[in-house]
């Protein structure tokens, strides 16, 4: 069985020299404290930067493919003046790395939603001179997020452009109370957040806007699908009964249409056969795809748990390769 891994981190000296030296903008500087501390060690940040001794893992592992990222929170803490040629010259030194293997490695450009024309461009520019697979994106920039006007030109861009949006979580907008106890990272804040900005992009209208957009979420849907009942369910409520919810607009499809219609998700991170079985339900096999998380997640035990998981050989297709292969137009 063809084995793609697709939320899977890397950087490069090049760009932590450069990033590292930034300043930050206000209300970032927590998380990016804490994501420089990480990035640091020689050990981390050998596992980011090395992608020989990466392909050497895959082949010991029986991995094919893995389709590379920028390493969060990707260039979205930096002003705009910062980020936008950082995010270029990123994506260029992407775009060699997947030139230079073939079939190994896939790419997602990272780019500026801080000024949304110039990652409109950089997504055409990505999506075809570049050849790369889509475009990630770490949740709020600034505290903003998709559905708003501003950054229209960008989902305009990635809709017509065929450019897929993993939508990957970062440390919560509104930090206050998650800021003890560990909450902001990935043992509960990312989650919230990410799955915050998903459901903002299907209440919002905004996929009746750009209903060819495909949105990715990590971590097997960020909560949402086993929410999708009771999501429905309330949503129908709040639109028959007035006062019951803030305003709203009035959606041509139910929230769990919108979810299974225009998200995939993958399942970094929860290697749990309970859990990817309510996400079949949910969803099905073929808006599935597996992931690592790499290097924030052991490769071994998430390759392992893809190929002995209860599924049956079309879901292992499906969730191994098939899904990837689609949704990121990999040959």
């Amino acid at each position: 069985m063809r084995v793609i891994a697709v939320e899977e981190h890397m950087s490069t000296e090049a760009f932590l020299r450069v990033a590292h030296g930034l300043d930050v903008v206000p209300g970032d500087e927590t998380e990016m404290d804490l994501m420089r501390t990480v990035e640091n060690p020689r050990g981390l940040r050998a596992r980011l930067v090395d992608l020989d001794s990466r392909l050497r893992e895959m082949d010991a592992l029986g991995q094919d493919m893995a389709v590379l990222s920028l390493n969060p929170p990707g260039v979205q803490p930096y002003p705009a003046a910062d980020a936008v040629p950082l995010a270029r010259e990123f994506n260029d030194a992407l775009a060699t790395i997947v030139r230079r293997h073939p079939g190994r490695f896939g790419g997602l450009a990272t780019v500026a939603p801080q000024d949304p024309v110039a990652a409109a461009a950089e997504i055409e520019r990505v999506m075809g001179p570049l050849g790369l697979n889509g475009i990630m994106i770490y949740s709020h920039t600034g505290g903003r997020y998709l559905d708003e006007p501003e950054f229209a030109p960008l989902l305009e861009a990635a809709e017509a452009n065929r450019a897929p949006i993993y939508l990957h979580p970062r440390a919560p907008s509104m930090l206050a109370a998650y800021r003890d106890y560990g909450l902001p990272g990935a043992i509960w804040g990312y989650q919230a957040e990410a799955g915050l900005h998903a459901m903002r992009l299907i209440l919002s209208g905004t996929l009746d806007r750009h209903p060819g957009l495909t949105v990715v979420l990590g971590h097997l849907g960020e909560g949402i699908p086993y929410w999708l009942r009771r999501i429905d369910n309330r949503y129908a409520f709040a639109t028959r009964t007035t006062g019951a919810a803030t305003p709203m607009p009035r959606l041509s499809l139910t929230p769990s249409e919108y979810f299974r219609r225009n998200f995939a998700i993958t399942t970094s991170g929860i290697d749990d056969p309970d859990v990817l079985g309510l996400a079949l339900r949910a969803v099905g096999e073929d808006r599935i795809m597996f992931a690592i998380d790499y290097p924030y997640e052991d490769p071994a035990a998430a390759v392992a748990f893809l190929r002995d998981a209860p599924l049956t050989d079309d879901q292992r297709t499906a969730i191994g390769h098939r899904t990837a292969e689609r949704v990121f137009g990999i040959a």
